[in-house]
């Protein structure tokens, strides 16, 4: 089969088209012939050997694909080889066909097309589990998003929505902040020309942001923190900032607030049932047009490389496909 894979941790520049052996499944495994594979910011990472865990070259990257069961192993109950399924993994997504265990995969609704299924996973679970289990958001509480326009972003904005949160869009561009305002966002602040403190004040009337969702770190970490209302949660979602913040602990204390982090890998394979029935019921909203994950394009694996390019340089609204 053919896959792509990282052979020098050298960035996009790495990736190659290679033929591989099929994998085959074990025992309570399921093989899923792949229609399609999300890209998300940790293959950037994984490129450069920066992501927390650091498989040895040459590997398949990727972390989520839509396809169909080709294969069950014994002891699998729940799934028939034609079913059509959605499945999340460490690395290996970006090739023709995977293999699973049966409790990483979720069956994928009819209405629902392989592109979209692919690159809704690990965005939008990662976003239930954070502001469902971990923030126990309530409606009428105020949602403020950081880089509101990428991919975990969109999924905040919309799944805050649908939980009845007031949501605040924080981006780089007015562009960008538009775009956020498509997906469902409330209101927005632009990093490049406002304060972002003062201008989360503003726009809660002094109240403060009730949950802070921040997926970016760097610069915006602390000034989020200030704009936190009292007794908030502030989710730490990942640092695609390149930069893991210092937080002056005081803040925590005078907010009355708390700092609470989101490891949605852990918690998938910590509690794989509960996981998959956030993602089923992530589906029948999708299904029903509750939820709208936005493929900004598609690209063949030839392409791996120019599309994670593209991540790497914020320019993608969303998230992004690549197809066999």
């Amino acid at each position: 089969m053919r896959a792509v894979r990282i052979h020098e941790l050298t960035g996009p520049a790495g990736l190659r088209v290679d033929e591989v052996e099929a994998p085959t499944p074990g025992a309570g495994e399921v093989a899923i012939d792949v229609k399609a594979a999300g890209i998300n910011f940790p293959e950037v990472l994984l490129a450069y050997g920066k992501y927390q865990f650091k498989p040895p070259p040459p590997f398949i990257p990727g972390g989520e694909v839509a396809g169909v069961v080709a294969a069950v192993g014994e002891g699998v109950s729940s799934l028939r080889v034609g079913d059509r399924v959605a499945a999340t993994m460490l690395h290996g997504a970006f090739a023709e066909r995977v293999v699973v265990p049966e409790l990483a995969t979720v069956a994928l609704p009819d209405a629902v097309p392989f592109e979209t299924g692919a690159i809704t996973l690990l965005t939008y679970a990662t976003t239930y589990h954070a502001l469902v289990d971990r923030a126990a958001i309530q409606p009428g509480e105020r949602l403020l998003v950081l880089g509101a326009s990428g991919g975990v972003g969109v999924a905040a904005i919309q799944l805050g929505k649908l939980l009845g949160a007031r949501v605040i869009a924080a981006a780089g561009t007015p562009e960008k902040l538009a775009f956020c305002k498509e997906m469902g966002a409330d209101e927005g602040v632009c990093y490049a020309t406002e304060d972002l403190k003062e201008r989360v004040k503003q726009l809660t009337a002094g109240h403060g942001a009730d949950v802070v969702y921040d997926a970016v770190g760097g610069p915006y970490a602390e000034p989020a923190l200030r704009a936190i209302a009292w007794e908030g949660r502030y989710l730490v979602v990942g640092f695609a900032a390149g930069e893991i913040p210092r937080i002056p602990l005081n803040l925590t204390l005078l907010k009355g607030c708390q700092i609470v982090g989101v490891f949605w890998g852990s918690f998938a394979m910590r509690e794989p049932a509960r996981n998959r029935s956030h993602c089923a019921a992530i589906f029948e909203h999708v299904a029903a047009g509750r939820l709208a994950p936005h493929l900004d394009a598609t690209f063949p694996f030839e392409q791996a490389g120019d599309a994670l390019r593209r991540l790497e340089g914020r320019a993608v609204r969303g998230k992004l496909a690549l197809v066999p």
